[in-house]
C-alpha cells in the first residue's frame, strides 16, 4: 500500500472511530473517569466570581441588606467573606487544574506510547514491498506524528470540552438566576455565535491531508540530505536540496495559511455576535433595572458571567475544530493498522528443519510491478552442498532470484522448492532461520560490534563469538581497539572502514549458522587489500553451505559447482566455469575475457 493514498471516507465516523480505540482507552478507563469528574468543579468554578459579585454590589457597595434561604447577611458579613472565599475558589481552581492536566498528560502519552508500540510492531512485520512503495520520510510521519495527533491529544481534547461545558453550565446557571430574561437573550446569542464552528469541518480533513503528505516529504528530504551528505557535497547539490526544502516548507505554509483564511474569520465573528449580545444585554438590563425587576449587582454578575461565557464558548468552538484534525489523523492511524503483509504464512505452514538434497527453482516469473516482469520462467537447481554463482549484466535479475528465496518476495507463478516442497509452504520464521544473508551493503545497528555479531544467535557464548570473530578475519582489527569487541560502531557502522563492516557481518551469517548461504555482491566495493581478506572470510563461511552467490569479479566464482547466466530475466547459460567457456560466442566467455583483459594491464603493473 503506498501511505500517500489516503482514504477519509471514515473520518467522521465517530462510533467507528471510538470502537477502534476503545482497547487503547479501557486499560486507563479509571484515570480517564478521575480526570473528567475532576474537570467538572473545575469548570463550576468559573461562575463563583461572577455568582459572588451580585451580593457584593448589592450590599457592600449599595449598602442593601442580603438574604440568603431564610438567612440575612449582613454587610460587615459579606465585606469579609466574599474577598477570602474568591480566593479560596481559586486555590482549589487552581490545584484541581494541576491535578488535572498530570493526569490527563499521564493518560495521553500512555495511550499515544500504547498505539505505537502496536503500529511499530505492524511495521516491522510488514515485507519489503511496503518498503519499496513508501519514503523513509512518509513512514516516519504516518507511524510517529499520527499516533501522537491522533491518541495524544484525543484525551486532552475530551477533557477540555467536558470543561468548557461545565463552566458554561455554571455560568448559564448563574444568568438564570440573576435573570431568566437577560439569561434568553444572552444564550441565543452565543448560539448564534458558535454555528459558524460546523462550517470548516471539510477544509480541515483535506488541509490535514495535504499538510501531512507535505510534512513526510520534508522528513524524507531530511533523512537523505543526512544520508547523502557525501553526494550532496561531492556533485555540488546543496542548493538544489535547500531549494526543494524551501519549496516544502513555501507549500506547507500555503496549506496552513489557507485553512487560516478559512477558519480565521471564525473568532471575529464570534467576537461581533457577542458584543451584539452583550449591548443588548446591556440596554434590556438598564430597562429591568430602572423598573425594578433587576438589582445593580445582578445586572453586574449577569454581565461578568456573559462575558466569562465567551471564553468556555470559544473554546468549545476550537476544541471542536481541533478534534476534527484528530478524528483525521486517528482515521489514517487505523488505516495503518488495517495494513496486512502480502507475504503471509499459510494457515497450516510447516516447519522446516534442514535441506536434505536440494533448492530448485521451476519455471519461475516474477514482476516488481504489473505487467513489467523481470524473472522469466527460470529454472535452476542447486544441490545440498553445492555453490551456484549467478553472473550477468546488471539489471538481469540476478538479486531478484536470491532474494525471492527468503521469500522478501514471493512469485506470480512457477515455484521455488527445497527438497520438493514449496517454500511458500514453510512458516516464514522456520524458513529464514535457515538462511543467511552478506549484502554488498550490509545494514548494521546503532550498538556494539558485538551486538551486531549476535544478532545471529542471541544466546551466542563467548567461545563461539570468539570462534566467529577469528574466522571473520574480524580479529586482526578488534584487537587493537580499546574496547575491543564492545565497541561502539555508530549508526551503519560509520566508524567502520567497508570491509570490516562486511567482516562483521559474515561473523554473523557464520554465529547463525544457516544452511543456506546468500552472498550478493559481497565484495564489490571493496579495494584489492579490503577484498582479499573478506574473501578469505567468505571462504570459512561457505564450508559446508549451500551457496548462492552474485559476484562482479568472475575470478573469484570460477570454483563455483555452477554458474548460472542472467540476462534480462532469463537463464541463458547454465555449467561449471570450463563448461561455460567452451561454449562459442557465450555470454559467460565474453564477460569473462572482456573482465580479463581489463583487468590483465592492472596485474602486469602490479
Amino acid at each position: 500500500m503506498k501511505l500517500d493514498v489516503i482514504s477519509v471516507d471514515r473520518a467522521f465516523d465517530y462510533g467507528y472511530l471510538l470502537k477502534r480505540i476503545w482497547p487503547y482507552i479501557k486499560p486507563v478507563m479509571f484515570r480517564i473517569v478521575i480526570g473528567f469528574a475532576l474537570a467538572i468543579p473545575l469548570g463550576l468554578l468559573d461562575g463563583a466570581t461572577a455568582f459572588a459579585l451580585k451580593p457584593y454590589i448589592d450590599v457592600v457597595i449599595n449598602g442593601n441588606t442580603y438574604a440568603f434561604k431564610g438567612f440575612e447577611l449582613t454587610r460587615d458579613v459579606l465585606a469579609a467573606v466574599i474577598p477570602w472565599a474568591i480566593m479560596l475558589f481559586a486555590v482549589i481552581q487552581g490545584l484541581l487544574k494541576y491535578a488535572n492536566s498530570y493526569l490527563t498528560d499521564w493518560i495521553s502519552i500512555k495511550i499515544s506510547n500504547s498505539v505505537k508500540e502496536d503500529l511499530f510492531r505492524k511495521l516491522v512485520y510488514l515485507d519489503s514491498k511496503f518498503y519499496d512503495e513508501n519514503t523513509s520520510g512518509l513512514v516516519i510521519s504516518r507511524f510517529l506524528s499520527d499516533p501522537d495527533s491522533a491518541s495524544k491529544n484525543i484525551v486532552e481534547s475530551i477533557k477540555t470540552l467536558i470543561t468548557a461545558f461545565t463552566s458554561s453550565l455554571g455560568l448559564i446557571a448563574v444568568l438564570l438566576y440573576n435573570s431568566w430574561k437577560l439569561a434568553f437573550v444572552g444564550v441565543i446569542v452565543l448560539v448564534c455565535a458558535f454555528i459558524p464552528v460546523s462550517l470548516i469541518r471539510k477544509r480541515v480533513k483535506k488541509v490535514s491531508n495535504a499538510s501531512m503528505v507535505v510534512g513526510s516529504g520534508m522528513t524524507t528530504n531530511i533523512n537523505e540530505t543526512y544520508h547523502g551528505n557525501k553526494v550532496i557535497s561531492g556533485y555540488g547539490l546543496q542548493e538544489d536540496v535547500y531549494n526543494k526544502f524551501k519549496s516544502q516548507i513555501r507549500k506547507l505554509f500555503d496549506l496552513s495559511m489557507s485553512l487560516t483564511k478559512r477558519a480565521g474569520w471564525l473568532s471575529p465573528i464570534m467576537y461581533f455576535i457577542a458584543s451584539i449580545g452583550i449591548a443588548i444585554v446591556m440596554v434590556v438590563g438598564n430597562h429591568l433595572i430602572i423598573t425594578g425587576e433587576m438589582s445593580t449587582g445582578s445586572l453586574a454578575s449577569f454581565i461578568t458571567s456573559l462575558l466569562l461565557l465567551y471564553k468556555p464558548v470559544k473554546t468549545l468552538g476550537s476544541t471542536l475544530t481541533n478534534m476534527q484534525n484528530i478524528f483525521v489523523s486517528m482515521n489514517r492511524v487505523f488505516e495503518l493498522f488495517d495494513l496486512q503483509p502480502e507475504i503471509q504464512d499459510k494457515p497450516e505452514a510447516k516447519e522446516l528443519t534442514g535441506i536434505q538434497n536440494k533448492l530448485s527453482f521451476e519455471n519461475v516469473f516474477f514482476e516488481y510491478e504489473a505487467n513489467k516482469p523481470i524473472l522469466k520462467g527460470v529454472s535452476l537447481e542447486v544441490k545440498k552442498g553445492e555453490m551456484l554463482a549467478l553472473v550477468g549484466n546488471s539489471g538481469g535479475g540476478k538479486s531478484t532470484i536470491v532474494n525471492l528465496i527468503p521469500r522478501f518476495y514471493d512469485i506470480q507463478s512457477g515455484s521455488i522448492k527445497i527438497d520438493d516442497t514449496d517454500i511458500r509452504d514453510f512458516s516464514l520464521k522456520s524458513l529464514r532461520s535457515h538462511i543467511s544473508e552478506v549484502f554488498q551493503d550490509n545494514f548494521l545497528f546503532s550498538g556494539t560490534i558485538r551486538d551486531n555479531i549476535v544478532i545471529g544467535k542471541k544466546n551466542a557464548t563467548e567461545e563461539e563469538i570468539r570462534n566467529v570473530v577469528c574466522a571473520a578475519h574480524l580479529d586482526e582489527f578488534v584487537d587493537t581497539l580499546e574496547d575491543g569487541i564492545d565497541t561502539v560502531i555508530g549508526e551503519r557502522g560509520t566508524t567502520l572502514s567497508g570491509g570490516q563492516r562486511q567482516r562483521v557481518a559474515i561473523a554473523r551469517a557464520m554465529i547463525k549458522d544457516a544452511p543456506i548461504l546468500i552472498l550478493d555482491e559481497a565484495t564489490s566495493a571493496l579495494d584489492n587489500k579490503s577484498e582479499a581478506i573478506v574473501q578469505k572470510a567468505l571462504e570459512n563461511l561457505m564450508k559446508g553451505r549451500t551457496v548462492f552467490v552474485i559476484a562482479h569479479r568472475l575470478s573469484t566464482i570460477k570454483n563455483a559447482d555452477k554458474i548460472a547466466v542472467i540476462n534480462e530475466g532469463q537463464l541463458v547459460e547454465l555449467g561449471t566455469h570450463h563448461e561455460l567457456m567452451e561454449i562459442p560466442n557465450g555470454q559467460y566467455k565474453y564477460l569473462y575475457e572482456m573482465q580479463f583483459f581489463k583487468d590483465e594491464p592492472v596485474a602486469q603493473n602490479a
